[in-house]
Parts: structure tokens; C-alpha cells; sequence
């Protein structure tokens, strides 16, 4: 049966494409296949799930499998189509780039707040990527066929990224970051008081267990890849602190994860509860001026500040670095003032 089953996978799988793939944790508990892709795949809903299922279309460890299969501890679950997948497919866009520095091999953009930095589920156009394709021909495809992307940040990070403009830049890039020679410092703006003027975070980084939308820090290595974050406080606002963050490994979601670990979500970080009020009073005015904070920083509070690495032609050392957004500035000077304000009153 398994056999007609794998021989079934070999001949449909010359027509369809993939367009997600994941392996269950070791720690996973059985758990349908539908909820577990519910877990993971972005706006996607039930029944979209359950009718790819029985259209055939959903594979756990390459055998076709009904809604209702159970996902074990490593199993491989791939959803496939007969259409390539939407992202794959770019489109030029005539999206504005702030373009740093610019040669021959390379070039540095600092990316605003809001822009995704490539095509993905739910936002397949209006990209970094797209951007790029409209800029620049023949740019070079990563391991993931995206067009020129060395590393990325999250959505609603602003920041440095370099690009690859040739196959030889791409590959030495890419070298340096898993060498983790690279130079990656971000400013955050964290809820509460650290202590420790600096201090150093170590951790596994994996799926959160609970909210698979999340990612979590842990102790087991079987259970995420390890990950090192040094942070030092740059200046206390009294229920939020400014933060650097200096990246030693760059995990996904590394810093938001980390900060939390500790203590301290990163201010308005939605996705890992930091757009609630996690420090403070509960007077009214209080609640009203953290509102006002949010209002003006929609986003959570990080931007990717300095960026340095080796160029891979001339063997130079380059090192960027950037203005923190208006965005982040005007919601650090809104405490600044709430806590010089609330020393005056306590004189």
C-alpha cells in the first residue's frame, strides 16, 4: 500500500509545485493536520485547509493524507499545487528605494517601516523585492530564489540591509552572516526598567509551543537554533527603556523574542503583547499618553541602526549606519518628557 502510495506522490509530483513546507517539532504533540497548518500558515482558514486536503493536495512525509491525519513528532507536512506558487512569481513595481550606498556588486537600502521585504502569503506584491526587480536586472536568487536578498527584517522593522547585485557578492555575503562576522546593531525601545547596564541573552530560538505565530526562546536544543543577543541600555525613560541590540547570531523574530525572554517586550511589538500596557500606573491620563505613544509609533519599537561587513570585491571593511526614524524619535522625546516631568513632581 505504501509503495502504490510513494509511487502515486513520484508521478503527481511531476505536476504540482510546493508551496509550504514544515517539519513537526520533537515535542509535538498528535495534533490534526488542519489545525497544525492553521498554526502556521498566515490568514489561511479552515476550510481552505480541509479542501486542500481533499483535493489531495496536503503530504505528511510525501503520502497524501485527509484532514483528520494526526501530525507526530517530525513529521514532514507539504502542501502541494498545480500552480507555482504566487510569490514566486515577481512583479516590478516602481516602489521608491533609500539607497545608502551603491556599486558594482552591491548596494545598501534603509528599509521604512511597513514595507515586507519579500512576496510571501497575504502579500504578494508592494514588496522589497518587487521593488528591486523594477530597480535592477538579473539580480542573483538566494537559496530561497529570492532575488537578490542577503538577510531580511521583519515587516514592521525599519533598517539596513545590504543586496546583492552578483552571484560572487551573494555568495560571499551570505558567507560572512552564517560566519556571523558580520556587524548588525538595532535601537528598541523596551517596556520596564532593565537593571544591568548591558548583559548578554543566550537561547534556543523555536516555534512557541502555544502560538505558532510566535517563536519562543528555550533550553532544549532540540528545540530551536541557538541564538546570542547583547544588549546595552543608551538611556531609561522611566517605565520604558532605549535600548541597543547587537546580534551575534540572527535568528528569525531574534530581538522581540529575546527582550521578552528577559522581561522586557519590545514597546508596541503587537504580535508578542507589547502594544498592552505592561509597566505603569493605572491612573486614566497615564493610559491616554501611552495610547498617544502608540498612535505615533504604530509599529514595535525597532530599527535596524548600524550594519558593517567585508566588501566581498575589495575586501573592505564597510560600515553603515542610519538616523533612528521620526516615528521611534518622536515617541522616545514623548517619554523623555514623561519622565523628566514625572521627577520635577516628585522633587
Amino acid at each position: 500500500m505504501l509503495e502504490n502510495n510513494v509511487e502515486m506522490f513520484d508521478d503527481m509530483e511531476e505536476e504540482l509545485y510546493e508551496h509550504y513546507r514544515f517539519e513537526a517539532g520533537k515535542g509535538q504533540a498528535p495534533l490534526r493536520v488542519d489545525k497544525f497548518l492553521m498554526n502556521l500558515v498566515e490568514n489561511a482558514t479552515r476550510n481552505k485547509i480541509q479542501q486542500a486536503a481533499a483535493n489531495g493536495n496536503i503530504f505528511v512525509n510525501d503520502v497524501p493524507v485527509k484532514s483528520n491525519h494526526k501530525v507526530k513528532s517530525m513529521d514532514v507536512v507539504r502542501v502541494l499545487m498545480k500552480q507555482p506558487p504566487f510569490e514566486n512569481v515577481i512583479i516590478p513595481e516602481n516602489i521608491p528605494l533609500d539607497i545608502i550606498y551603491e556599486d558594482d556588486a552591491l548596494l545598501v537600502v534603509n528599509k521604512k517601516p511597513g514595507l515586507v521585504v519579500h512576496p510571501g502569503h497575504g502579500n504578494y506584491t508592494g514588496t522589497l523585492v518587487n521593488a528591486l526587480a523594477y530597480h535592477f536586472e538579473n539580480l542573483p536568487l538566494n537559496s530561497s530564489e529570492r532575488p537578490g536578498l542577503v538577510h531580511r527584517i521583519d515587516k514592521d522593522t525599519s533598517g539596513l540591509l545590504v543586496i546583492a547585485k552578483t552571484e560572487v557578492a551573494m555568495a560571499d555575503l551570505q558567507r560572512q552572516f552564517a560566519e556571523k562576522t558580520t556587524e548588525r546593531e538595532y535601537v528598541a525601545i523596551v517596556w520596564g526598567n532593565v537593571e544591568e547596564e548591558e548583559g548578554t541573552i543566550e537561547s534556543y530560538i523555536g516555534r512557541h509551543v502555544k502560538d505558532r505565530m510566535q517563536m519562543a526562546a528555550f533550553d532544549d536544543e532540540e528545540k530551536g537554533k541557538w541564538a546570542v543577543t547583547h544588549y546595552k541600555v543608551l538611556e531609561r525613560l522611566g517605565y520604558v527603556t532605549l535600548v541597543s541590540c547587537r546580534l551575534e547570531t540572527g535568528r528569525t523574530h531574534q530581538i522581540r523574542v529575546h527582550m521578552k525572554h528577559i522581561g522586557h517586550t519590545l514597546f508596541n511589538d503587537e504580535r508578542y503583547g507589547g502594544n498592552l500596557i505592561l509597566k505603569g500606573t493605572t491612573f486614566t491620563k497615564y493610559k491616554q499618553f501611552v495610547e498617544n505613544c502608540f498612535q505615533v509609533l504604530p509599529r514595535q519599537a525597532l530599527h535596524a541602526k548600524t550594519l558593517g561587513f567585508e566588501h566581498p570585491v575589495t575586501k573592505e571593511y564597510m560600515r553603515f549606519d542610519t538616523e533612528v526614524p521620526d516615528d521611534m524619535q518622536q515617541c522616545i522625546a514623548k517619554w523623555r518628557n514623561y519622565a523628566h516631568n514625572s521627577i520635577q513632581e516628585n522633587i
